[in-house]
């Protein structure tokens, strides 16, 4: 039976090291992307998509990116449809990072997915893993929020600014603080009237602060 690649195992969440020569190449690929990316003229919104399309695992329709943006690999970090990004995304895409349809995010968002023994050897040995990240459809991670391994967070909860997400959250609530704790659940409000003075115009780049 053959051994698997370091490759291999980190798809798989298992404990491997980074050493692998084809994560190097994956490396490579995605920070010269990242690259062309962040040092693209802003308002070619055309030439910007093309090039996270050529990076990410997915991009939806109307999904948008403000660089700059940072990963590991890109081809583990997938965008809904409309998801927005501000200034400054960190998606520590060891593991996979699912953005759902609508989601919002504040500038200074980081994705983080990696983990590395408690233990001091395997540590030192540079072993390391990760756990999947999930974002519901609709949801609002304010500026600066951190969510670690494994979290999942459910369609349409939002998240303050600043907050460290350690621990999955449910659907339609909101959370805040180090760690994020639920301090009330959300409904719907009836919308407020379009008048020409409060209707938004269509701009890819708008989004939360």
């Amino acid at each position: 039976m053959t051994e698997r690649t370091m490759r291999e195992r980190m798809l798989a969440g298992e404990l491997y090291r980074a050493e692998d020569p084809q994560l190097a190449a994956d490396d490579a690929r995605a920070q010269a992307l990242a690259h062309r990316f962040n040092t693209m003229d802003p308002t070619d919104h055309e030439g910007l998509r093309a090039v996270l399309t050529e990076l990410l695992g997915g991009f939806g329709e109307g999904a948008y990116v403000r660089p700059p943006l940072r990963c590991d690999y890109g081809y583990q970090t997938t965008f809904g449809a409309r998801a927005f990004a501000n200034w400054g995304l960190v998606c520590n895409d060891v593991a996979t990072i699912t953005i759902g349809d609508d989601v919002q995010m504040g500038p200074r968002v980081q994705l983080l997915t990696s983990t590395h023994p408690l233990e001091p050897g395997p540590r030192r040995d540079k072993w390391e893993a990760a756990k999947p990240i999930v974002i519901g459809d609709n949801v609002w991670l304010g500026g600066g929020v951190i969510v670690c391994p494994g979290v999942t967070i459910g369609a349409d909860t939002v998240v303050g600014a600043g907050s460290v997400v350690v621990r999955d959250l449910p659907a339609g609530v909101l959370a805040v603080g180090s760690p994020a704790r639920i301090v009330r659940h959300l409904t719907d409000a009836p919308a407020p009237a379009a008048t020409p003075a409060t209707t938004p115009a269509p701009a890819p780049a708008a989004g939360p602060a």
